[in-house]
């Protein structure tokens, strides 16, 4: 994506996968990463799970939102500092205005509160979400995340909850913020028997699309997102900040379904 709308631009950006599966130590290199593509030269990099928490503590100045969702998806080099950012919060909401406007907003269940779940829940409060409910294997995590969010936008409008038979029961929409579904963590993260057809359906995972979640809500008649949109818009983002220039967001979305 990155690579195609500079060459769009007119511009020459070199993109660069730094591998944690094939980089000795995997993430616990990311220290190595961050000074090997600032040494070379590179504009900034993007962050993805297991990271986007861990790697604050290697940045110098984070964005106004980033303090508040404690992850950071896009770092930018700049005058001898690292700038830490998030964009996965305004793609998800771009993405969700796009193809999920005007579904109810009244309760909504989010599976998921690691850094990626800290960027959608972020934007699914931002967006007018009444209460969202969390849900994570890690239950201590979910309701630090819930703690934290309450402080900013009050206690009635966040919870933790570790019933999602009797959360599921009660909600409008699901949003799944973990890796499940992932061509790499397959599975579904919640029972599919517990989905109805008046619910709305979200998923972050973009490998593959159609992941298994998505699959049965379709099958029931739920309205859906899958993870594309907001890769696209968060790249998009991440190509300003880091280039300044204005991408057509329209045309990445083009280049992602081809």
């Amino acid at each position: 994506m990155h690579i195609d709308e500079a060459k769009a631009l007119g511009l020459h950006l070199n993109y660069k996968l730094f591998d944690l599966d094939q980089i000795e130590g995997g993430p616990r290199s990311l220290r190595q990463i961050l000074d090997e593509a600032e040494r070379n030269g590179y504009l900034g990099v993007n962050i993805t799970h297991p990271c986007k928490q861990a790697v604050i503590d290697f940045l110098q100045v984070l964005a106004a939102d980033v303090t508040v969702i404690g992850a950071v998806n896009t770092v930018v080099f700049k005058d001898g500092k690292r700038y830490g950012y998030n964009t996965d919060w305004s793609g998800f909401a771009m993405s969700f205005d796009r193809s999920l406007r005007g579904v109810a907003l009244n309760r909504v269940l989010q599976v998921g509160a690691g850094g990626a779940g800290a960027a959608t829940a972020y934007a699914l409060l931002k967006m007018g979400v009444e209460q969202l409910v969390l849900c994570d294997t890690n239950a201590e995590r979910a309701a630090s995340l819930a703690q934290n969010y309450a402080v900013h936008f009050g206690r009635k409008r966040i919870t933790a909850t570790a019933d999602l038979t009797g959360t599921m029961a009660e909600v409008d929409g699901i949003v799944n913020a973990t890796p499940v579904g992932m061509t790499k963590y397959p599975g579904i993260p919640i029972p599919a028997t517990l989905l109805r057809p008046t619910h709305w359906v979200a998923d972050i995972v973009y490998f593959p699309l159609e992941t298994e979640l998505l699959k049965a809500a379709r099958a029931l008649g739920c309205r859906t997102l899958n993870g594309g949109g907001m890769a696209v818009f968060q790249a998009a983002e991440a190509f300003r900040l880091f280039t300044g220039c204005a991408p057509n967001a329209e045309r990445m979305l083009q280049g992602f379904a081809a």
